[in-house]
């Protein structure tokens, strides 16, 4: 049992749970036994007078309420059977998909680079569902079945051991052909599995590119990828449905083989007088009873060998490193350092960063600027520790990021980016998410200081309006301003701004500066723009190329040196001039 637990990486409680339901099903299969022991001494009563002997009238009423006594028993062993196996399945699965996502949230960004979201999506719904339904109705019932059957058996064996034997010879043998199979029904669930997390990102990337195939006249038929990824699925599925259907079906036979096999036996006992008429109807109603259940076990047995590939998944997931760090460990002051900070993304990739030793400044306005891929966004996310270093320090008033838990640094640290993500929420919740103990007049005093009380009003529920998936019922400028208002209702001492306000319109461009401005008093700010002209008032800006430090230092002071920055913004400055 320790190794099933193992195996289906159950939790302390799941493993005691799942012993409680082997019990209660065992409980079960036994107490379905008593209406077969009436109805054999039912069978006993009325077959006295073909004996010469009375009808006794008395004992057909205290079989009926022995039969009415047996009806409840096996009534509660049943409903605490459902309870121990069913109910606590659910609960043990949806304890497994919490203790995914938690998983996932401690996670660092490197493990998303090598999986995608289909597959993450299978860990937490559709492999936690198979470790649900293998629970609730293959393993308990199963363990259950022979635990009970092995019982019955010794039993009968009082009365007739060649019965008993005949009852429960085929049940190894046909249990030996579907385990024989395990090899092969192993090799086609792991290609199922590939060739249905690769239908399940065509599918994903279908959906997600569909603006793009509408405008460019394509339809579903021209889409081959996702067409070659739906028909192998197919194939592999039918090629996995009958290899899985010959083996168990031949099982399935051989086991009611038995039947039979009690019947001949049987009756040449009988014959020979070797027999009573009342056992062997005994044997004949048992064996019926006994390989009712077990066929349906033998149905869900593949299941069994496929629910190995959900839990080799999920136990790579759950034993990648998660990114840790002493919680203990505070920040006194907020200036950001960065120590010859090299960085890659990929481990045969190039560097992004490349021994760069920087300072951002407490309490002022930080500007990073360069060329594209110059590796502005990548400061930002090394200083959160979205990713941790290759080579060198980043550090926070002298503490190592690297050395802090990822939740307690996160909590010093605002963040608004160029690409908003929102919620299928209202828009107040949404706006809550910053800080979740925030009372409702703080979070309307944080949306108003983000100028969102303009589109907000013309919504038909205000603040309990739903945005829709992932806000589009909204602008882009209105969706930076719900993510300021979540940055303002944090109020965390550093800010992290980066492009901000680089695809927004004029109108919407002043409304996101000004509401910038409120976020901004008194923080560490680190701002990164495309727009030099956004950035000419900050104390302090950087200039980065090629993942190395070019020159840092003032506006005027950089627009004085002739470098890099000052080519930069001569070209933004001739291009705002240029017209169709």
């Amino acid at each position: 049992m320790r190794k099933l637990k193992d195996f289906l990486m159950l939790t302390d409680k799941g493993y005691k749970d799942l012993k409680k339901a082997v019990f209660a099903c065992t409980l079960t299969n036994i107490s379905m036994m008593l209406p077969f022991y009436v109805t054999i001494q039912l069978f006993v009563q009325l077959l006295n007078p073909l004996m010469g002997e009375p009808l006794q009238i008395e004992q057909l009423w205290l079989l009926l309420g022995a039969g009415v006594a047996a009806a409840v028993i096996v009534f509660i062993a049943n409903k605490n059977d459902y309870k121990k196996t069913y109910v606590t399945s659910y609960l043990e699965a949806e304890n497994t998909r919490i203790g995914v996502i938690e998983k996932i949230r401690k996670l660092p960004m490197s493990f998303f680079n090598t999986k995608n979201l289909s597959e993450l999506t299978t860990n937490i719904m559709g492999d936690c569902a198979t470790t649900e339904h293998v629970l609730s109705h293959l393993i308990p019932q199963l363990l259950a079945n022979g635990i009970s059957i092995t019982l019955v058996c010794a039993l009968m064996a009082l009365f007739d051991w060649r019965m008993a034997l005949c009852i429960f010879g085929t049940l190894p043998v046909s249990l030996l052909v579907i385990i024989g199979s395990k090899r092969l029904q192993n090799k086609l669930s792991e290609r199922f599995t590939r060739a249905k997390l690769e239908a399940s990102d065509q599918v994903q990337e279908y959906l997600e590119g569909v603006k793009v195939i509408k405008s460019c006249g394509l339809n579903g038929e021209k889409f081959s990828a996702l067409d070659r990824a739906m028909h192998a699925m197919m194939r592999i599925a039918m090629k996995l449905e009958f290899v899985t259907g010959v083996f168990v079906t031949g099982a399935q036979m051989l086991l009611q083989a038995g039947v039979g096999i009690v019947v001949f036996v049987g009756v040449n006992l009988l014959t020979g007088g070797n027999i009573e008429l009342i056992p062997l109807l005994m044997f004949f109603l048992i064996v019926v009873r006994i390989y009712g259940p077990v066929l349906t076990e033998f149905a869900l047995l593949p299941e069994f060998f496929h629910h190995r590939q959900a839990t080799k998944r999920m136990r790579t997931l759950m034993e990648t490193s998660a990114m840790e760090g002493d919680a203990e460990k505070t920040i006194s002051s907020y200036d950001i350092a960065f120590d010859h900070v090299s960085f890659h993304y990929n481990e045969d990739g190039e560097s992004v960063i490349d021994d760069l030793t920087v300072n951002i400044p407490a309490d002022a306005i930080t500007a990073l600027v360069g060329p594209s891929g110059c590796g502005k966004s990548t400061i930002s996310r090394l200083i959160a520790r979205f990713w941790d270093v290759n080579a060198g320090r980043v550090t926070i008033g002298g503490v190592d990021v690297k050395s802090m838990d990822p939740e307690e640094l996160m909590r010093s640290m605002s963040f608004v980016f160029q690409d908003v993500v929102l919620f299928n929420d209202t828009v107040y919740n949404n706006i809550r998410i910053g800080n979740l103990d925030a009372t409702p007049e703080q979070v309307y005093d944080a949306a108003k200081a983000a100028c969102c009380d303009e589109f907000v009003e013309r919504m038909p529920d205000g603040y309990q309006s739903m945005l829709g998936e992932n806000g589009f019922t909204l602008s882009g400028g209105e969706r930076q301003r719900i993510s300021i208002a979540r940055a303002l209702l944090k109020n965390a001492p550093i800010i992290l701004l980066d492009e901000a306000t680089a695809s927004l319109d004029p109108e919407n461009e002043a409304q996101i500066q000004q509401a910038i401005s409120h976020l901004i008093r008194g923080k560490t700010v680190l701002v990164i723009a495309h727009r030099l002209r956004t950035i000419a008032d900050a104390d302090k800006i950087i200039v980065l190329n090629e993942g190395k430090l070019a020159e840092e230092g003032t506006h005027d002071q950089l627009i004085s040196n002739g470098g890099l920055y000052a080519r930069l913004f001569g070209i933004q400055q001739q291009s705002m001039g240029w017209s169709v």
